[in-house]
């Protein structure tokens, strides 16, 4: 037996909210990338330094993403159709893969061309190359720690890639920073610096990137929930009244919200309508008490006290 009626206006109403939070979050942090990209280039460009140039074009790359978040989050919203019955939340969750994936390449790309170009003559930047990505990191690590904030009160997967990757250009920006003020101190092997930061930066955003499209992979694949929704599921089952037991369990996240398929026992003896009016119990009940959950299908089982 399928159960599948209309959500609740509660339930749409927090969906919206998620949706609106995590739209907000995204655009804030593709505002604060357009300005670090314009702010980067430009000291980059005036103080010949590759380190500098490189987190600008990753910051290129996030700009990038951010929009992909925010165009992926519009679509998820969007309510089911006849070609997809079970609505569009997975565009979230390839928007944090694609992010992966872009975070990953441009570093790859990024840390080829700079070891290539490792026996060039250069200058070793000045300090103020070294001021600008102190202060961009420490924009960066501002913007990440609230984006994670809002993606773990959401249980946002994409919004968790794009946090992720503000963190990682922090580390970045950190370490060209330091590497560049100390520079000037290191004699000799000073013009190595900024390249070697550059290469450090790329390698952390490949790493960033390939854990980032692990984790969106992961939840693309229908991974069963985490134990503490699961178990949170089964319990509101077996409370409903009429339900002797929950038979099998599957939970599956999609976006922001879940998909349920519950099969619940209940007396053998009992007419198929009354088996359907507790399964239409059980449905109500998880969509009250956990308003991101999508959809549930609950599957009648006779109970046998063995």
């Amino acid at each position: 037996m399928s159960i599948s009626p209309p959500r609740s206006e509660a339930s749409l109403a927090v969906r919206n909210r998620l949706y609106a939070d995590a739209s907000r979050a995204a655009l804030r942090g593709l505002g604060v990338n357009v300005f670090l990209v314009v702010v980067k280039l430009a000291a980059g460009v005036m103080s010949n330094s590759a380190a500098l140039i490189a987190d600008a074009v990753n910051s290129i790359g996030d700009a990038a993403s951010a929009i992909a978040v925010r165009s992926a989050l519009h679509v998820a919203q969007t309510d089911e159709d006849d070609d997809h019955p079970y609505g569009h939340t997975k565009a979230e969750s390839i928007a944090g893969l694609c992010v992966g994936l872009l975070v990953a390449f441009s570093a790859a790309v990024l840390a080829l061309e700079t070891i290539k170009g490792l026996g060039d003559q250069r200058h070793a930047p000045g300090l103020i190359a070294g001021g600008v990505a102190a202060i961009c990191g420490i924009v960066k690590e501002l913007t990440y720690r609230h984006t994670l904030r809002v993606a773990r009160r959401i249980d946002s997967a994409a919004l968790k890639a794009v946090a992720w990757d503000h963190r990682s250009d922090a580390i970045g920006s950190g370490l060209v920073a330091v590497s560049l003020l100390a520079a000037p101190y290191l004699g000799p092997i000073a013009k190595y610096v900024d390249p070697v930061a550059a290469i450090c930066v790329c390698g952390i955003l490949i790493f960033n990137g390939l854990r980032i499209f692990q984790s969106t992979a992961i939840e693309l694949m229908d991974q069963q929930a985490e134990p503490v929704v699961v178990d949170h599921v089964r319990a509101i089952g077996v409370n409903v009244n009429g339900v002797a037991d929950v038979e099998k369990l599957r939970v599956r996240k999609s976006g922001m919200e879940y998909f349920i398929e519950i099969h619940i026992e209940v007396d053998g003896t009992l007419t198929v309508e009354e088996g359907h009016r507790i399964a239409h119990r059980v449905k109500d009940q998880l969509l009250v008490e956990m308003p991101r959950v999508r959809d549930v299908h609950v599957h009648v089982e006779p109970y046998h006290n063995t």
